[in-house]
């Protein structure tokens, strides 16, 4: 199974949170599961680490590299089938980060790993 990450679900799992479901758990500790992160997550916890709004015990670089190793997770780069979906989207949701990781689990054609029920209302698969 491939998935994509929220950001919060990379920053949950990276940090062990207790906010990470269950089922997304399983989904970590399933060798056969394909778990990929968007530049555009890294991109948007790099600019709250900037604007103060998150913290981690740790610098950015460390924390994604620790994360992507320890989690086996891919990083999924921006395509242009990914922005082409991103111009038709709706505007359900005003969040660009969000927008582009809908964008791209829809071109992609690959769930994604999220907690926010928001996302429905663009009819991708979303698991929690």
């Amino acid at each position: 199974m491939r998935v994509l990450l929220d950001t919060h679900t990379f920053l949950w799992a990276g940090l062990n949170s207790p906010k990470l479901s269950e089922h997304a758990r399983a989904i970590f500790d399933d060798p056969a599961a394909q778990v990929s992160v968007s530049v555009v997550s890294l991109w948007e916890i790099a600019i709250k680490l900037g604007k103060g709004t998150l913290n981690l015990s740790e610098p950015f670089e460390p924390f994604v590299n620790r994360v992507l190793q320890e989690l086996v997770v891919d990083r999924l780069p921006i395509k242009m089938p990914h922005l082409n979906c991103l111009t038709s989207l709706p505007y359900h949701h005003r969040d660009p980060f969000d927008r582009l990781l809908i964008a791209q689990a829809l071109a992609e054609g690959v769930p994604l790993l999220s907690a926010d029920a928001e996302l429905d209302a663009y009819g991708l698969q979303r698991i929690w």
